[in-house]
């Protein structure tokens, strides 16, 4: 199985967990944002030494809140493979519309060539309009009801960047003309000409598998459709069945089958102990600070009522809630063994990557928690981490 993880890029915080502070009112200065910075270099040691594939970053902007702090995860990702041996960078995801899709193609490309093939390209829509805006584009959220004009811009502007970035990537000239991108854009002179092609420099040496969030009805028809490996995440069991069958379907109807669990990944939230009491006691406050922060933008509504209806948008699971629903573990060993054995089992998954970056936990807490789940949970389903052999040819240029 291949096995991956993911940090949010969180602040230190102690306090983390405590209802009586809302997540708005939260503030942190550069100090602690630097510091969460060294615990990334850290844990990507770590991760490096335990045999993790890959380490996927988040990019998020503007968060003085302290949640997520990295506006740029190719250009930390590439200080981090230049730090650890063979770990693979990610990221998760390069939020398209807040890039020009051109400077977005030309830093993963340089990326890729300086650590010999090293990073992982993973795209997604947004989801916060405070970024968004402020570099200059929109995006749906729970802050403005879901806005199906915003939600129908951005989806045009990163499906037009898509395909730029491709064009770019694999063609020596290439030209593209759209309803949000004309590239080159008319009439432009240069030495007695006009230009009516580009050419990117550099170009990835190699092929780039894209990793894409599967969650809207939409988004479940385009990333199959567009040859994208797709990222599942906090969803319920017949929700996230139906969304990993489809996948496969669509692969079918295409012509290009894949085997099973194959191009799919599962994200599991996961802070484990000896027993569910310790899991709870350092992990639980974790998890609620993680839901209080992410509930308003709807990170929760495929979680299920009691009755087995589905849950309101701004949903709001407890611990057991999350247990319960086996989306995520905050638990005993014994719980995490049981409810991945379930989700490998219900998707015959040959992917998982594992979030550790509950707020409020210290560099050596989830230090542990690695390898934890490394030395104790995978061995115990007869798994073990499987890093991939770099592609051949490739070679970093230190």
């Amino acid at each position: 199985m291949r096995v991956d993880t993911n940090f949010f890029c969180t602040v230190p915080m102690p306090d983390a967990g405590d209802p009586s502070i809302p997540a708005t009112s939260r503030r942190y200065g550069n100090d602690a944002v630097i510091e969460c910075y060294r615990n990334l270099l850290s844990w990507a040691k770590t991760a490096d030494e335990l045999g993790f594939d890959t380490m996927w970053l988040t990019e998020h902007h503007f968060q003085h809140e302290g949640y997520e702090v990295l506006p740029n995860l190719i250009q930390f990702g590439q200080h981090l493979a230049m730090q650890t041996q063979q770990l693979r960078l990610g990221q998760m995801f390069n939020v398209v519309p807040q890039w020009h899709p051109l400077r977005l193609a030309e830093d993963f490309a340089i990326a890729d060539i300086i650590t010999g093939g090293r990073m992982e390209f993973g795209v997604g829509r947004g989801t916060v309009p405070r970024e968004a805006w402020a570099l200059g584009t929109v995006v749906a959220s729970g802050d403005n009801a879901m806005s199906a004009e915003h939600d129908r811009i951005n989806r045009q502007i990163f499906e037009e960047s898509i395909e730029i970035i491709k064009l770019a990537w694999y063609n020596e000239r290439f030209s593209y003309d759209g309803k949000q991108f004309t590239l080159p854009p008319h009439d432009v002179p240069d030495r007695g000409t006009l230009v009516n092609d580009l050419t990117l420099i550099p170009k990835p040496l190699r092929f780039v598998d894209i990793y894409q969030p599967v969650t809207s009805p939409e988004t479940i028809e385009y990333v199959p459709r567009a040859g994208h490996k797709a990222i599942y995440w906090l969803q319920n069991a017949d929700s996230q069945k139906a969304k990993w069958d489809r996948y496969a379907a669509i692969r079918e109807e295409i012509g290009t089958p894949v085997g099973p669990g194959e191009d799919r990944c599962l994200v599991m939230n996961i802070h484990v102990a000896d027993t569910r009491e310790k899991a709870i006691a350092r992990g639980g406050p974790g998890h609620d600070e993680f839901v209080k922060f992410l509930s308003p933008y709807g990170r929760f509504s495929s979680y299920k009522n009691a009755d087995g209806s589905k849950a309101a948008f701004d949903f709001s699971p407890t611990v057991q809630d999350s247990l319960d629903q086996k989306i995520q573990i905050v638990g005993s060993i014994d719980d995490a063994v049981d409810i991945l054995g379930f989700w490998r089992d219900l998707l015959d998954l040959q992917h998982v990557c594992f979030f550790f970056d509950y707020p409020g936990l210290t560099r050596d807490e989830i230090a542990e928690q690695m390898h934890l789940v490394v030395e104790e949970v995978l061995p115990r389903l007869g798994e073990k981490v499987d890093s991939r052999p770099l592609a051949s040819g490739l070679e970093p240029l230190l």
